[in-house]
């Protein structure tokens, strides 16, 4: 960048973020058509993301038929990807396109914590649906006794408070002094050391990597040891077990291969810093993983693509709509 008003070699106009302020940061102002773009890219995204989380929480919480242990967990996990779709695609997004962060001081010390805070709680769901599903399918007999919504919703609870101490010892620093960081008005930067880097590697992919795997490959061979051991009955529940395992197991995987990016880079360029084009594209990957999750449920789920006509056509408003079967076709 040379001067406050001047033009670079790829004809963007350099101007300032706040231009009645000395010391504000300088930016990059690209052709009207880019923005456009982008801009549309990034509202549709984020829509679609509220819309289809919306569906999975509004099916959850009305239909009978869906209250039960492992939707409620799904309940938490989409209300962390709605967040996801209400507040961190729109910014980060913004973030990506514009150098210059408008949202004020307060905002840039909140944002970093609400992201490592959601992001980590959707990782904490998966971790508890996998012993969830687990359960189910190693010892399906006693599952109704060992496994109940109460139990859910206070392994739920606790995984959101632990998510945000966690989210709060890590990025302290950043959060408390945010200014530190800053050269001039303008900027959001956020800098992690990168031995909490190390250390957020190993506590939020590693370990959770190995157990949730771990528990998959045990649940693979019990369902199939259940269906060639025991009688009809139970290995039709096994296969249906087996069924729902292997979706949230692909859930899992696409989550995995969502966060796998943004640690190479993390660990590629030395430490986490929020002015970097390259970490922000990797956010963004990290984001998008809350889109593809009620993807995966209509491509997997009967009940949630019946739970979606009946919520899409006005049906849930019928009187005693919430004892309506969504398991009729099931097979």
């Amino acid at each position: 960048m040379t001067n406050w008003g001047g033009t670079n070699t790829d004809n963007e106009t350099i101007q300032q973020c706040f231009p009645n302020n000395n010391l504000s940061c300088t930016k990059n102002v690209k052709p009207g058509a880019e923005y456009i773009f982008v801009y549309i890219f990034i509202s549709t995204v984020s829509v679609f993301t509220v819309f289809l989380n919306l569906l999975v929480i509004i099916s959850i919480t009305h239909f009978k038929q869906l209250h039960t242990p492992t939707n409620v967990l799904i309940f938490s996990l989409a209300v962390a990807d709605l967040i996801v779709g209400l507040i961190l695609m729109p910014v980060q997004g913004i973030k990506l396109i514009e150098p210059c962060w408008y949202f004020g001081e307060i905002f840039c010390s909140i944002f970093p914590l609400i992201f490592y805070v959601v992001v980590t709680a959707s990782l904490g769901n998966l971790i508890i649906i996998s012993v969830d599903r687990y359960i189910a399918v190693n010892d399906p007999l006693r599952y109704p006794v060992r496994v109940n919504i109460n139990r859910a919703v206070f392994s739920i609870v606790v995984n959101w408070v632990f998510c945000c101490i966690y989210s709060f010892v890590l990025l302290y620093e950043s959060i408390l002094h945010p200014e530190s960081n800053h050269t001039c008005i303008g900027e959001c930067t956020l800098f992690i050391k990168l031995g909490y880097i190390i250390t957020d590697v190993i506590l939020t992919l590693v370990t959770p990597c190995c157990l949730i795997i771990s528990l998959y490959i045990k649940i693979c061979f019990v369902a199939k040891h259940q269906a060639e051991h025991i009688n009809l009955l139970l290995a039709r529940k096994a296969k249906s077990e087996k069924k729902a395992a292997r979706t949230l197991g692909f859930v899992v995987m696409v989550y995995l291969l969502c966060w796998i990016p943004y640690y190479i880079a993390a660990l590629t360029l030395g430490q986490d810093t929020g002015d970097s084009l390259v970490i922000n594209i990797m956010y963004w990957i990290l984001c998008m993983n809350s889109c593809l999750n009620p993807l995966i449920y209509a491509m997997f789920y009967r009940w949630f693509r019946i739970s979606a006509k009946y919520i899409l056509t006005l049906k849930i408003f019928e009187p005693s709509s919430e004892y309506l079967n969504l398991f009729i076709q099931e097979k």
